[in-house]
């Protein structure tokens, strides 16, 4: 027989849910993308605890036109899941209630608040769907939940970049606020079937749409990122009709992380087919790090910042004969992108993922006040980017010369 002791939830989650409910954490959170198993889990930890004592437990989000579209169908299966929670609670159409009397309510915030305002002794409020709350429910909703001891647990896939939820619990969170990222790698339970939709996603969708769906980024696609609708991510095997490979290295300063990549280019596509980086690489361990994970870079050309030439000198007498730094001219960086947007597609190998990150994030600058695209780069998310751009530094040169020369 099932008991509570036996429930298992995803790592990342058994801090945030562990009990006691004792005052300590006011604040449960956990946010990210599709299939992280963060909504059963939060309802299944709900389940227990009016399992345990009785309990007035309300269930909102922002909208709620039925009790279908509730936190109401997440614990009704989840209570269904486990045969000594389906014996303990009566599931009715529009109610679920304990045979302790602990009573799961559903209201949403935006056409209910003063019902809420007027509820007593709500021990426990797990808002759904937090993306979606504007900052004014927060503001009403927080203060109804007053009973001692009482908590607020919030469930989110993030959107955007400093929403209400964002601020309140990501950027700014209380020391009485327990909060985990979960995705679907996080999730022990994560079905196959679900998989194989991450991956027709990752095959086929915009990495920054395919970031925010399943990795719980937040959403990013706009006319501002340089490479805008040219990125997929697939796997790939190089063949030897394929021209290359070309490598590239960009130096690490500071924060800023030493990063190398591998490419290929056939039928008018550029693939990556491998990435290595780390911030705080020191030269004397540049070599060794880099053969270690692309094996065979020693026996190629790698061209590489000329930024840094004692760098590269180094690299050229310990291991890596073969490194030179690209020649820059007025415009290069411009002519690189201009290059690389050139390829019908550039194909990045799931491996490779500071480089499926930068591919998203690599962006225009916009005009503070008019909102307007201006043709400078912003110069963050940019290692692996100048990495394929010295990679391909003979293809771009010549083209330049074609238009210019």
């Amino acid at each position: 027989m099932t008991k509570a002791t036996d429930i298992a939830i995803p790592r990342k989650l058994r801090k945030v849910l562990a009990p006691p409910m004792d005052g300590t954490y006011r604040y449960r959170c956990a946010y990210g993308g599709r299939g992280s198993g963060k909504s059963y889990s939060f309802a299944l930890m709900a389940a227990l605890r009016g399992y345990e004592r009785p309990m007035r437990i309300l269930c909102t989000r922002e909208f709620q036109i039925s009790i279908r579209e509730s936190f109401y169908a997440e614990i009704k299966r989840t209570i269904q899941s486990h045969k000594f929670l389906e014996t303990f609670y009566d599931v009715g159409e529009s109610f679920i209630r304990g045979a302790n009397g602990t009573e799961f309510i559903f209201r949403g915030l935006r056409h209910n608040i003063s019902s809420i305002k007027s509820m007593a002794a709500v021990d426990l409020c797990i808002v759904e769907e937090a993306e979606e709350v504007p900052e004014r429910s927060w503001i009403d909703l927080i203060p109804t939940i007053r009973a001692p001891k009482s908590e607020i647990w919030v469930v989110w896939n993030p959107r955007e970049d400093g929403s209400p939820v964002d601020r309140r619990f990501v950027k700014s969170a209380r020391d009485d606020t327990l909060i985990a990222k979960v995705n679907h790698c996080d999730n022990p339970a994560f079905p196959d079937v679900l998989n194989s939709e991450r991956l027709h996603d990752q095959s086929r969708m915009d990495p920054a749409m395919y970031a925010h769906r399943w990795e719980g980024e937040y959403l990013e696609l706009s006319d501002a990122q340089v490479l805008h609708g040219k990125v997929s991510v697939r796997d790939f095997e190089p063949q030897s009709t394929w021209n290359g490979p070309y490598y590239g290295l960009d130096y690490g300063f500071a924060q800023d992380p030493t990063a190398a990549v591998k490419c290929w280019i056939y039928d008018d596509t550029l693939y990556v087919e491998q990435e290595a980086g780390k911030a705080g690489l020191s030269i004397d361990d540049t070599a060794p790090y880099l053969i270690e994970r692309m094996p065979g870079i020693q026996k190629h050309r790698v061209r590489a910042d000329n930024a840094r030439p004692e760098s590269t000198n180094y690299l050229c007498r310990h291991g890596m004969p073969f490194v030179r730094g690209v020649k820059k001219w007025q415009g290069s960086v411009e002519d690189g992108i201009q290059h690389m947007r050139g390829y019908r597609e550039i194909v990045i190998h799931p491996s490779c993922k500071e480089t499926i990150k930068e591919s998203r994030l690599y962006s225009y600058k916009r005009d503070s006040k008019s909102g307007d695209i201006m043709p400078a780069v912003v110069d963050a998310h940019n290692h692996y980017m100048d990495a394929i751009r010295y990679a391909l530094e003979p293809m771009i040169r010549s083209k330049a010369k074609g238009m210019f020369g």
